[in-house]
C-alpha cells in the first residue's frame, strides 16, 4: 500500500546523479524479507496508518505471488526504503489494488492491458531526512518496470492528501476514490496514468527514471517468472510505442 515515505521536493543541486550510490536489490531470502517487513511496521506505525502488533511485521497474501517484486532500496549499503512491484495481467491478478479495486482494474485486464501497481512503499524514517531523492529513487522501480513488461497502466494506490503530488509530478489523474483496505486504519485511492503517453514527458523532467535493457533484465528477470507468459501477449515489449491519446478506461 501506499506509504510512510512522504512526497519531498527534489533538490538537483544535492547531486549530479541520484542514482549514484542506491542499490535496487529483490528481497529473496528469508533475512532479506523479514528486514523489509519490519521497516514497513516501523513506517506505517509511525505515520498511523497501522495499530501496534507483536510481530512488528507487515506482510500479506501477496509478498510471495510469482507477479510480485519486493525490492530494498540501499543507500552506501543500507537499507532506506522498500516497494512492491506487481505485475497484472489477465492470468496474474494478484496485488492489493487489484483487490481493492476490482471493479476498475480487473475490465482492463480483461481486455488484454498490462498494468503495474506498485505498493508497501516504505522508508526508514531517519534515513529519510538526509536523502530528498529517496522517495523519486524507489518509485523509480514501478518505472523501469513498465518499460520491462510493456504496460499500458502504472498505478499508485495513495493517501488523498498526496493525490495533488502524483498528478503533478508523474501525471497520474484520479481513478479510484478512497477505500480502506484490510489491516490499515487510513483510507487510500487510486491514481493511473497510461504509461506509452506519459513515459517521454516524465523522463524529460527526471532524466534518471530512464533504465537500460539490461538493468531491467537483471532486476526483473528469474526464472519461474512472468516472461513465458508476456511473451505470447502482444502488448508485451511495447516500450517504444509512439505516446497516443488514450483515457484509463477506455
Amino acid at each position: 500500500m501506499r506509504s510512510a515515505a512522504r512526497p519531498i521536493v527534489l533538490v538537483p543541486e544535492r547531486s549530479a546523479d541520484p542514482l549514484e550510490h542506491v542499490d535496487y536489490r529483490l528481497a529473496e531470502t528469508p533475512e532479506e524479507k523479514d528486514k523489509i517487513y519490519r521497516l514497513r511496521y516501523r513506517a506505517y506505525l509511525r505515520e498511523g496508518a497501522i495499530l501496534p502488533s507483536e510481530s512488528e511485521r507487515v506482510t500479506d497474501r501477496y509478498d510471495d505471488l510469482p507477479n510480485n517484486f519486493t525490492f530494498g532500496i540501499y543507500i552506501h549499503g543500507e537499507l532506506y526504503s522498500s516497494i512492491r512491484i506487481s505485475v497484472l495481467t489477465s492470468e496474474w491478478r494478484g496485488s492489493p489494488s487489484s483487490e481493492m479495486f476490482a471493479d476498475l482494474i480487473h475490465p482492463e485486464l480483461d481486455r488484454g492491458k498490462i498494468i503495474i501497481d506498485p505498493t508497501r512503499f516504505v522508508a526508514d524514517p531517519v534515513k529519510a531526512k538526509g536523502f530528498p531523492e529517496l522517495p523519486y529513487v524507489t518509485v523509480r522501480l514501478g518505472y523501469i518496470a513498465c518499460g520491462h513488461f510493456g504496460a499500458d497502466i502504472g498505478l499508485a494506490n495513495v493517501r488523498p492528501e498526496h493525490r495533488a503530488f502524483y498528478r503533478k509530478v508523474f501525471l497520474q489523474e484520479p481513478w479510484g476514490e478512497p477505500r480502506l483496505y484490510p489491516g490499515l486504519i487510513k483510507p487510500v485511492g487510486l491514481v493511473a496514468a497510461h504509461y506509452p503517453s506519459i513515459r517521454d514527458r516524465v523522463f524529460q523532467r527526471f532524466p534518471y527514471m530512464r533504465s537500460s535493457a539490461f538493468e531491467r533484465r537483471m532486476l526483473f528477470e528469474r526464472d519461474g517468472g512472468l516472461q513465458p507468459l508476456l511473451a505470447e501477449n502482444p502488448s508485451y515489449d511495447r516500450a517504444s510505442i509512439v505516446q497516443q491519446s488514450y483515457r484509463v478506461g477506455s
